[in-house]
């Protein structure tokens, strides 16, 4: 009855808020923060002069300019009850979930200290991605809100992973400490654009860039539908501003880009003279390409790219056109120390030779 009414008080302190939004400035602790969508959540809230205060380990990446910075391991709970009792925000936003119990654990410290928890998730919490087109009515996979980070079965090629598993019991764990009319759950597809240290749009722009003759996967009227981490920051810090509640699903519309549009960017903004030559699944699949990696975004799974975001796009997700997107991140890349975009991508690409006895094998 208690916790009730906290809760009571913390939504109307909330609504009220909200009602102020434009004269108020938002207190907003991430959970990560350093790193591509953490940190363009962070920029993005700095730039608008929210109040942030960022908490990780210092490993991963420098403190955005203008943030208060903690130090901690969130799976230490010392830590993190150090950190509930550091402060009062209207928001977290947990970017670096992975384990439902500790998210469980950290989440129920930090729920005195907030009035609304954003947890990032991802499109692979549906127990049909990637074979199925999926909404957010789609089932979720099953995960305890307590499962430790060895739950579940092992991956398979066209179906449910460990990680989108856990990551559904993360979001039941966040549901569970902090309710759901408190609670957001972000659903991103794809995300590209500057500071993509996964290295998919990175290896396209630079393979494309080489110029000659590209291996380009499948057709080029392929329907992709990625989405440009600052559109996410913006979804995201926009649910907050606006009061707004539940799960939902974040890709560009169904059908408004083609893989064509993306390699076809890529060729603009680079001013390459690369000549694509398109092969087709069958043969890409006999030769036994690697989908996802060795052709970074190439999957021909039926659902990969028909993801309905209808919700978010009524709630406020604007994305930008996919040549600003590639554009973005080509001039990312032209400025940026190649090792600190590289931290993930060593198993993203064919290798140059692997590329052209391809090409010479279909003609």
């Amino acid at each position: 009855m208690i916790k009730a009414a906290l809760n009571t008080a913390k939504d109307c302190l909330w609504r009220r808020s909200v009602s102020e939004a434009k004269i108020l400035i938002m207190r907003l602790l991430v959970l990560g923060g350093t790193l591509y969508l953490g940190r363009t959540v962070v920029e993005t809230a700095v730039s608008r002069g929210w109040q942030v205060t960022t908490f990780n380990r210092g490993q991963s990446g420098s403190d955005v300019p203008g943030v208060r910075a903690l130090r901690g391991d969130r799976t230490r709970l010392q830590d993190v009850k150090h950190l509930a009792g550091s402060g009062q925000w209207d928001a977290v936003v947990d970017m670096c979930g992975y384990v439902p119990r500790q998210v469980l654990d950290g989440a129920r410290l930090l729920e005195p200290a907030c009035a609304r928890y954003v947890f990032v998730s991802t499109v692979s919490v549906y127990e049909s991605w990637p074979a199925e087109p999926l909404s957010e009515a789609s089932q979720v996979l099953e995960c305890p809100a307590d499962a430790g980070q060895d739950y579940g079965p092992p991956d398979v090629e066209d179906g449910p992973t460990r990680y989108g598993r856990l990551k559904a019991g993360c979001e039941r764990a966040v549901l569970e400490a902090i309710g759901a009319e408190r609670a957001i759950n972000v659903r991103p597809g794809v995300v590209l654009g500057p500071g993509e240290h996964v290295g998919r749009l990175p290896w396209w722009l630079r393979r494309v860039a080489a110029g000659g003759r590209v291996l380009a996967p499948g057709t080029p009227d392929r329907s992709i539908q990625p989405v440009d981490v600052r559109d996410v920051a913006n979804f995201i810090l926009g649910c907050l501003a606006n009061g707004i509640a539940g799960s939902f699903n974040v890709t560009a519309p169904v059908g408004r880009d083609t893989f064509g549009d993306l390699l076809e960017a890529c060729r603009q903004v680079t001013a390459s003279d690369a000549e694509l030559v398109w092969v087709s699944d069958d043969e890409l699949l006999a030769l036994g390409i690697r989908q996802w990696s060795e052709l970074p975004l190439w999957r021909v799974h039926r659902g990969v790219w028909q993801v309905d975001s209808t919700a978010a796009h009524a709630n406020g997700l604007s994305c930008r056109p996919l040549l600003e997107t590639v554009a973005a991140t080509w001039k990312w890349l032209s400025t940026t120390d190649p090792a600190l975009v590289n931290e993930r991508s060593a198993e993203i690409g064919l290798s140059r030779q692997r590329e052209k006895d391809i090409l010479a094998s279909v003609g």
